[in-house]
């Protein structure tokens, strides 16, 4: 991703942030309801309470607060490009640690949580072939030490020119190379679909 699709990403949630205030349409989800299905299905990977959590593209932290209200606290931490998100996760969420910027400014080592998971933060459409996509999803893989759980638009029933989707079964292929212990989940939601990926150890 490059500097002014950055810069766009960021215009574009500080836009969303003024006119909808936390909320999901803020995110460019359509309601509370799809929001938490999605993080439903990324905490079947076996995310349990006190592990140690990375949310890629976190935005209010909104995944941190659902696994608290089901008894789930994590040891959680959230990167975002966006500061006008982060800043009101921070406040929302004084005990947890944020990031600002994108999964490669992170500098920490391997293994480093347990789980690394990211809802929507590959819907943006970059026009690289999805090169960007499978870059955060191999250096997901390098930060966990037990797995990864991700959501993407299903190309199947969904392929606009402003949004990044693709075939589950092309990104099952890439994953594959990365672990043998892959795993879809594609009936939750028409539009999306959920990958866990296991550590091989």
């Amino acid at each position: 991703m490059d500097a002014r699709q950055r810069q766009r990403i960021v215009d574009k949630h500080s836009d969303s942030f003024t006119r909808f205030g936390y909320h999901p349409n803020a995110l460019y989800w359509s309601g509370r309801d799809i929001q938490e299905l999605r993080f439903k299905v990324l905490a079947y990977i076996g995310i349990q309470a006190h592990d140690a959590v990375l949310d890629v593209g976190c935005g209010f932290g909104d995944l941190y607060t659902w696994s608290k209200a089901n008894q789930c606290p994590l040891d959680y931490t959230g990167i975002d490009l966006s500061p006008d998100l982060l800043d009101h996760a921070q406040e929302c969420h004084p005990d947890a640690t944020f990031f600002t910027g994108d999964l490669f400014d992170l500098e920490t080592t391997t293994n480093h949580f347990d789980w690394v998971v990211l809802s929507g933060a590959l819907n943006e459409q970059l026009h690289d072939d999805s090169a960007y996509a499978y870059r955060i999803i191999r250096r997901m893989y390098q930060l966990c030490k037990k797995g990864v759980a991700f959501n993407m638009l299903d190309a199947r029933h969904i392929n606009a020119h402003d949004l990044h989707s693709q075939q589950p079964s092309t990104v099952i292929k890439f994953c594959q190379t990365l672990s043998k212990d892959v795993t879809l989940y594609d009936t939750y939601l028409q539009n999306d679909f959920t990958i866990h990926i296991q550590k091989n150890n």
